[in-house]
C-alpha cells in the first residue's frame, strides 16, 4: 500500500507521498487481491467473452460517474492561478523530474497537441515550466517543472485532495475505493496490449 500526496488532474493521484496527514491507499499492482477476490487470471486473449451489453453498460456507468465528478471538480474554486487543465500538465510533469517531450506529455493529458503547445507556452510565460535541450539530442526539447511550478502544483494538489475526499468518501468505503483503483488501473494498463 502506498500513500498519496501529489494529486493529478481531477480524480487522478500519484503514489509515493502524503498530503496533510491524509492518505489514499491502493494495491501496488493490478491483479492483487481485493476482499478475498483476485482480478488476476486469464489474459484478455483467453478470457471468456463478455456480453456486449454488459461491456457497454459498464463503460457508460464509468463515463457518467467521471462526467458527474468532473463537473464538481471544475466548479471547485481551487485552481487559481492556473486552469484545471493547466494543473493536469503540472501534475503530469511531477512524475518526470528530467522532463518530457511534448509528444510524451500529450499522451498523458486530455488536450490536443496544438492546444497543449499553446498551454505550455502560457505556463512557461508564468515561470511554471521551462524548456531545455534533451541530452544527446540537439534538436529535442524537454519540458520540465520549475521550482515555482512544483510548489504551485503541491499547493493546488492539497486543495484537490480535500475535494476528492469530499465527493468520494461519502459514496464509497475503503474497500470499494481500493477495488475502484484496482479495476481502473487494470483497465487502463490493459489498453497497451489490446490491438486497435
Amino acid at each position: 500500500m502506498t500513500t498519496t500526496e501529489v494529486v493529478r488532474s481531477p480524480g487522478r493521484a500519484a503514489a509515493g507521498q502524503s498530503v496533510e496527514g491524509s492518505s489514499v491507499e491502493g494495491p501496488s499492482a493490478a491483479g492483487s487481491s481485493v476482499a478475498g477476490s483476485s482480478t488476476s487470471g486469464s489474459s484478455p486473449a483467453t478470457r471468456p467473452s463478455v456480453d456486449g451489453r454488459l461491456a457497454a453498460a459498464s463503460w457508460e456507468a464509468l463515463f457518467r460517474a467521471q462526467v458527474a465528478l468532473m463537473r464538481r471538480f471544475s466548479a471547485d474554486d481551487i485552481w487559481h492561478p492556473v486552469s484545471m487543465r493547466e494543473y493536469d500538465v503540472l501534475f503530469t510533469l511531477t512524475s518526470a523530474p528530467a522532463g518530457l517531450r511534448l509528444n510524451e506529455l500529450n499522451r498523458e493529458v486530455l488536450v490536443t497537441q496544438p492546444s497543449l503547445s499553446r498551454m505550455v507556452e502560457r505556463l512557461e510565460s508564468k515561470g511554471l515550466v521551462t524548456r531545455c535541450a534533451a541530452e544527446g539530442d540537439r534538436r529535442g526539447t524537454l519540458i520540465r517543472l520549475t521550482d515555482e511550478g512544483a510548489a504551485l502544483q503541491k499547493e493546488i494538489g492539497r486543495r484537490h485532495v480535500r475535494s476528492i475526499r469530499k465527493y468520494l468518501e461519502p459514496a464509497l468505503d475503503e474497500q470499494q475505493l481500493t477495488m475502484l483503483l484496482e479495476l481502473c488501473t487494470t483497465l487502463r494498463t490493459a489498453q497497451d496490449s489490446i490491438p486497435d
